[in-house]
């Protein structure tokens, strides 16, 4: 048998999940391991997945897929649904699955999961095969479900909806921001969610040898106090855009645009204003417009990212990207999804208008580029408090009480030239940026952890 340990990757089939969980295989196939990368029927269907094939990657990592339960016409943005219907589906195929491939040479020594599948640690236990979970969102969102129960006995959440007893700001952990308890991560997700992830979390406490966590001990130092099991092995991602590193390894539901690069080639530097609010969030209709014409009063070329059906109209129903009559655009390029890491790394980029999805700030992060954030839900608004008041690398959009919540043009515009023209945070961006890097170099604290996870998967 060789020494080199083969994992059983799964993630939640969301990108938020599934890209981290896809880079640091290519990560661990770099380290000689091989790679068994399980998605769903319909991911497979859909999905579209690149990577170039260096280090031996065609060979070394195998693509399967199991049914997830559910009809092809039914709604996969129903979040508990799919959870539901993964969790009464799958196991029993996981199963025969991890049986067929340990009658061969090559046994599984390791099962390597996202959050919301705890269960297929459970399966993985079942057989004698060790566990450990990736956790796609920062540390501090793991910190706050790790503490679950910490914050029932204080009172500060209701023990049966997870919701905040009284509004308040408290510290989770020390050397962290503050955080509001409306923005604890399951509030915005209904109380069936919050069981669940209480239940997974318990799962994760019994199974999961090591809580990997895609982030540095310089970026959320109070979290990774919280349990010696956190282990930080991130930034998934490289320092350059060469054509051999992991900035070329993504999946994705849409076609990149990669026309965008040409049009940021002729582009001056730092000029550019890039807009994207992740994989699934979406915006109301007049918030769209308010946002369209903010980008033409801006004296700035603008990139923004558009997915089909990101906005609702004012019944919450799915929008068909309604600009105003009178947005002209004329300084900008609108795309339905980028190549985000290499949009991040060009030099014409400026800022970033996020909606400070973990997977997103760390990009950014290690692009060095100053945010304005707009977060939208769950662990959102927790990573904007680490980006404008912890380490101070963004602004954040205030909404307009009088305009029903609304982020008036007015303000979008204000905050991007305030943060643009502020050269104090655009000296933090690319410090943090250095120092965030040095965690992957040889000897960096992310790189020896990664090694002390790999010795412990041999240790079969």
């Amino acid at each position: 048998m060789s020494n080199n340990p083969h994992f059983l990757v799964m993630p939640y089939p969301i990108l938020g999940h599934m890209n981290p969980l896809l880079q640091f295989s290519y990560v661990l196939i770099k380290h000689g391991c091989r790679i068994t990368f399980v998605i769903s029927e319909f991911i497979e269907k859909r999905v579209k997945i690149s990577s170039d094939d260096d280090v031996g990657s065609s060979k070394m990592i195998n693509f399967v897929t199991l049914p997830d339960g559910l009809d092809p016409e039914d709604d996969r943005s129903d979040q508990p649904k799919v959870i539901l219907s993964m969790r009464n589906t799958m196991p029993p195929k996981l199963h025969k699955l991890i049986q067929d491939i340990n009658n061969g040479e090559n046994k599984i020594r390791c099962i390597l999961v996202s959050k919301n599948i705890g269960w297929a640690l459970e399966v993985g236990n079942n057989l004698g095969i060790k566990g450990a979970f990736l956790w796609p969102a920062s540390a501090t969102s793991l910190a706050s479900y790790y503490s679950i129960q910490s914050l029932i006995d204080q009172g500060i959440i209701d023990s049966q909806t997870g919701l905040p007893i009284r509004k308040q700001e408290f510290q989770l952990l020390p050397n962290s921001p503050m955080m509001d308890t409306a923005n604890l991560p399951w509030c915005s997700l209904g109380k069936n969610f919050f069981h669940h992830m209480a239940e997974d979390t318990q799962t994760m406490k019994l199974l999961g040898s090591w809580w990997l966590c895609n982030t540095t001990c310089d970026l959320e130092p109070g979290a990774l106090e919280i349990s010696s099991r956190f282990l930080p092995i991130g930034p998934l991602m490289e320092a350059t855009n060469d054509s051999n590193n992991n900035n070329n390894k993504s999946s994705s539901f849409w076609q990149e645009d990669t026309t965008c690069l040409e049009w940021l080639d002729q582009q001056q530097p730092q000029s550019v204003v890039y807009v994207s609010f992740g994989s699934l969030a979406v915006m109301e209709s007049n918030q769209f417009k308010e946002l369209a014409l903010a980008l033409d009063l801006i004296n700035k070329p603008f990139l923004w990212v558009v997915r089909t059906g990101s906005n609702n109209d004012k019944n919450g129903n799915k929008s068909n990207n309604a600009y105003p009559d009178e947005f002209q655009g004329s300084k900008g390029k609108i795309v339905g999804w980028c190549p985000q890491k290499k949009v991040l790394n060009h030099p014409a980029i400026a800022c970033f208008v996020s909606h400070c999805g973990w997977n997103s700030t760390v990009e950014g992060v290690c692009s060095g580029v100053p945010f304005l954030c707009w977060p939208h839900f769950s662990d959102q608004f927790v990573n904007k408090a680490y980006i404008c008041d912890f380490w101070k690398v963004g602004l954040g959009v205030e909404k307009d009480d009088d305009e029903n919540g609304l982020v008036l043009r007015g303000e979008i515009k204000k905050k991007v030239e305030e943060l643009v023209g502020d050269e104090e945070i655009k000296a933090r961006s690319l410090k943090l940026k250095e120092v965030t890097l040095n965690n992957l170099v040889e000897g960096g604290r992310s790189s020896k952890n990664l090694d002390k996870f790999i010795n412990w998967a041999k240790d079969y």
